[in-house]
């Protein structure tokens, strides 16, 4: 996200209504909702996690427990368990 000034791209009398109910305040404007992106997709986030939830699930398939699991890839027990159960919902469909 960058930041524009309003004044280079807003009409003169749209900014002075803007300023009767934000002055000198950042505010965000959404995008509308046909130009929303899916969460990871400019970045490789979405395709890391996937690969560690694999991985989480062949070492729990493999016998480690969720708090074992937990201190290798630095989550609680509560996150191990809903990624196994995720991980397993995945497989079956």
């Amino acid at each position: 996200m960058s930041y524009k000034k309003a004044k280079h791209i807003l009409p003169a009398e749209l900014l002075e209504l803007i300023q009767e109910y934000v002055d000198g305040e950042y505010i965000y404007i959404p995008r509308r909702a046909e130009h929303k992106k899916d969460w990871g997709s400019n970045t490789a986030t979405r395709k890391e996690l996937d690969v560690r939830n694999f991985n989480i699930y062949n070492d729990y398939l493999s016998g480690a427990d969720t708090a074992t699991l937990g201190e290798k890839y630095y989550l609680s027990s509560k996150s191990i368990q809903r990624i196994v159960l995720k991980e397993k919902r995945r497989r079956i469909e």
